[in-house]
């Protein structure tokens, strides 16, 4: 099963580099190396690599992998960043990021419902992400604690740019953060320049709703 479960990751992550989601070696080798299967409730394991978005319970769903990569890759993430995720889930793509970042770089994933950071807890303890700390709070209001943060990363729709997240950002450091309703959303890559904080239209995207302070 395990050789079976490779090859279907691997086929995976080849189609992505074909379609351009992935347009580097650094992505490719982070999505290839994350066994997605284990970040699923067993029940939806077979599906882990398809490229699209699956329930992970409570109401909540994994994102496609095509989502996750073009998300890396758009965040520009380097080794040895920190780097705050909102909206973690049950890791996975705190993982993938964690791969790139490396030992010297550190994820802290932010996720608001209890019984999925700690199913996810498990998963990144077990499977050695030791760079990864999985916190359960409000994640429209960022993490205060370990800012500043060279990345930021939102895997759920925000009614508008919360400002605790520019805040919390270094200076020259990037954001990508699903901006709109409910149901659909624009994503934006904020900059945070010495004397503005720049914005980029990356497109359409459909997350499941920022919930918070600072969210729906």
């Amino acid at each position: 099963m395990t050789d079976e479960r490779s090859k279907e990751r691997e086929k995976l992550v080849k189609k992505l580099k074909n379609t351009g989601y992935i347009r580097s070696e650094k992505v490719a080798n982070a999505m290839y190396s994350v066994p997605r299967h284990h970040f699923l409730p067993g029940s939806m394991a077979h599906r882990a690599y398809v490229d699209t978005p699956q329930p992970i319970g409570s109401g909540q769903t994994i994102s496609a992998p095509h989502m996750v990569a073009m998300m890396v890759e758009e965040l520009e993430v380097e080794e040895g960043m920190k780097v705050l995720e909102i909206g973690g889930g049950r890791g996975y793509h705190a993982a993938v990021i964690s791969r790139i970042v490396g030992e010297k770089g550190t994820v802290y994933s932010i996720e608001r419902l209890p019984e999925l950071a700690k199913k996810g807890k498990k998963v990144l303890q077990r499977l050695g992400y030791d760079n990864v700390e999985l916190i359960i709070s409000d994640g429209s209001e960022g993490y205060e604690k370990e800012a500043p943060y060279d990345r930021i990363s939102v895997a759920c729709g925000a009614p508008s740019i919360p400002q605790p997240l520019i805040e919390q950002l270094t200076q020259g450091g990037k954001m990508l953060i699903p901006v709109g309703g409910e149901y659909f959303q624009t994503l934006i890559r904020v900059t945070k320049l010495e004397d503005e904080i720049k914005q980029e239209n990356l497109g359409g995207v459909l997350f499941v709703p920022l919930k918070g302070k600072y969210g729906h």
